[in-house]
């Protein structure tokens, strides 16, 4: 097989995932904004910190929590993933092994009641752990957690336990990535667009703009796919899992997702439960 790579629905070789934190009220306008330009991402809520219901913040304060029902209504029915990020925001890797089980299963305990559905995802508060807490994602099945270390690359993650992005929002070379992202690769090689950050730091700057520009830039184009981190992790899951023939011209689809791969620039796709032919 002289050069196959992963496909995303469609056939598409680029995906882009936004990951935002805290569950404050700056995530309705993010959320209009994504909505407009046909983005998807992950929200990481910790609900151990919900605002009570009726507060009203002080005039200047910026970082403001929602409330339970406010989460509840902005995120539920979103087409948004709404991951774990620790029940009260915790350094996770300062806790005993017991308090952090308790950080990481209380909070997705929470979601799931809420929201309906199971959740496996998370972002780490901080952006901060250790092995021990790597460990314990595990036991609690959590089967992704994203860190705060940028690459500035788009490369198809390998240990999705330590997550890493391609940038902040606030990064510089922002506009650059997403310029050189769009560029096709000559390869024709699969690319992940992660940007990640608090939606609060855009009232805080003062620079809405940022993300406005990007979204638009970047948004609603029939060659990227838009997806949240759980679509992803799960699809690349779905890929991992193809099973190939010893000559590798054989292949069968074990799982319940359509798979796309490229093989020599011609694309195939799988049906789940599905066996295929190809011929290099």
């Amino acid at each position: 097989m002289a050069r196959i790579f992963m496909m995303f629905p469609g056939g598409r070789n680029k995906a882009l995932t936004l990951s935002y934190d805290d569950g404050v009220q700056q995530d309705m306008r993010l959320i209009e904004i994504m909505k407009a330009n046909g983005l998807k991402g992950t929200f990481n809520i910790n609900t151990g910190l919900f605002a009570p219901e009726g507060t009203v913040f002080p005039e200047g304060v910026i970082h403001r929590r929602m409330t339970r029902r406010q989460c509840l209504e902005l995120y539920k029915d979103s087409g948004m993933e709404v991951a774990v990020h620790g029940l009260t925001h915790p350094f996770l890797e300062q806790l005993a092994t017991g308090c952090c089980v308790h950080e990481i299963i209380t909070d997705r305990m929470n979601l799931e009641i809420d929201y309906g559905c199971i959740i496996r995802g998370m972002a780490y508060p901080f952006g901060t752990y250790n092995d021990n807490v790597v460990s314990i994602l595990k036991q609690c099945g959590i089967v992704y957690a994203r860190t705060v270390v940028s690459t500035h690359s788009f490369d198809i993650p390998q240990d999705w336990l330590r997550l890493p992005a391609t940038c902040h929002h606030d990064d510089p070379d922002l506009m650059k990535l997403a310029n050189d992202f769009l560029e096709e690769d000559r390869y024709g090689r699969p690319k992940l667009f992660y940007l990640w950050g608090h939606s609060y730091e855009f009232e805080q700057k003062d620079n809405w703009h940022v993300i406005e520009e990007f979204a638009g830039f970047i948004g609603n184009r029939d060659d990227v796919w838009y997806a949240t981190n759980i679509e992803i992790y799960e699809y690349i899951e779905a890929y991992n899992r193809l099973i190939f023939s010893a000559d590798g011209t054989s292949i069968y689809n074990p799982s319940s997702t359509q798979v796309y791969f490229s093989l020599d620039g011609k694309i195939y796709s799988i049906a789940p439960g599905a066996k295929c032919q190809i011929h290099s």
